[in-house]
């Protein structure tokens, strides 16, 4: 589970269930810069079909996305305000 982008922000979501993760991403997207990457890490098996849909439903750019076992990671960039 390694990538090659580099997170301004990691967000620890591991242990919640939907929608914590996507609504602990948007307080975090919120209060950062356009162009900004952050990374989530979560444990729900939602996160799979919920973080593509929030990057299509708020324009915001999922870069990467994967697993190593049980934990889930995703990289998006904050979209031009």
């Amino acid at each position: 589970m390694t990538s090659s982008f580099t997170a301004d922000r990691v967000l620890d979501c591991k242990g919640t269930l939907c929608p914590m993760p996507v609504i602990r991403l948007r307080q975090a997207i919120d209060q950062m810069q356009a162009g900004q990457v952050v990374k989530l890490l979560a444990t729900d098996p939602a996160s799979v079909q919920d973080m593509p849909a929030f990057a299509r439903n708020t324009g915001h750019e999922l870069l990467h996305s994967g697993a190593s076992g049980s934990v889930y990671e995703f990289y998006f960039r904050k979209a031009e305000d």
